[in-house]
């Protein structure tokens, strides 16, 4: 199931629907909504392989969010998804950051800035195989994430000729990681500020393995 809404500007229905080409490429029945009622219903969530949100800077209710915390705790369905689409979805809520792992908080420079991504040498997995380092032009982001986070890919902060308040600090932040919640694996891309973005050859092969790494098996 994918689940789409909160602010347009992330473009919220095209990315949902490339997600579904990838997921129907790959087989799976896809079922595609654009409303967080869709999360109420406990015994059809916890029935799925995959829950993919796609909704940024938005408000969830606790009779929306308990079903998709126990379908993946419980259950073990996977929870999957990039950028502010599923790690800025619900700033207030914490439970929400507990199950994903990160919470953003900042993209110095905003959008047009050129980084690289570099995929851990150190942390050899099935998502990443094969894969290299890759340059993006998009938003970089900054992310307050969890220290049990599995991180396959990261990116360097400062960035060369973005100013800010965190210039000082020298860091590697993760950007592809994997993680447990409970019985359920949750995958993350911190790339996906527009469709565009996804559709390059190196972020679109993660999130079609990430998906599939994530996945219940049927």
């Amino acid at each position: 199931m994918i689940v789409w809404g909160g602010w347009d500007g992330h473009e919220p229905e095209p990315v949902a629907h490339f997600f579904e080409e990838l997921l129907k490429g790959e087989g799976f029945e896809v079922d595609v909504q654009d409303t967080m009622e869709a999360f109420e219903d406990a015994e059809r969530l916890a029935g799925l392989s995959l829950i993919i949100p796609v909704i940024t800077m938005s408000t969830i209710t606790a009779e929306q969010r308990d079903p998709v915390i126990e379908a993946v705790r419980d259950h073990g369905v996977g929870i999957a998804g990039c950028h502010g689409g599923m790690c800025d979805s619900f700033r207030l809520d914490t439970e929400w950051q507990f199950m994903t792992g990160s919470q953003w908080v900042a993209h110095p420079g905003n959008d047009g800035v050129r980084y690289m991504v570099r995929i851990d040498p150190g942390n050899p997995h099935e998502i990443t195989a094969g894969i290299p380092d890759f340059e993006v032009v998009s938003e970089q982001y900054y992310l307050h994430t969890d220290p049990g986070n599995n991180v396959l890919a990261f990116t360097e902060f400062p960035t060369a000729g973005v100013d800010g308040p965190h210039v000082a600090n020298r860091c590697r932040m993760p950007q592809v990681y994997t993680k447990m919640y409970g019985k359920g694996r949750v995958f993350y891309n911190a790339l996906g500020h527009h469709r565009d973005i996804l559709e390059q050859p190196h972020p679109r092969e993660l999130m079609r393995r990430g998906f599939l790494w994530a996945a219940k098996p049927a």
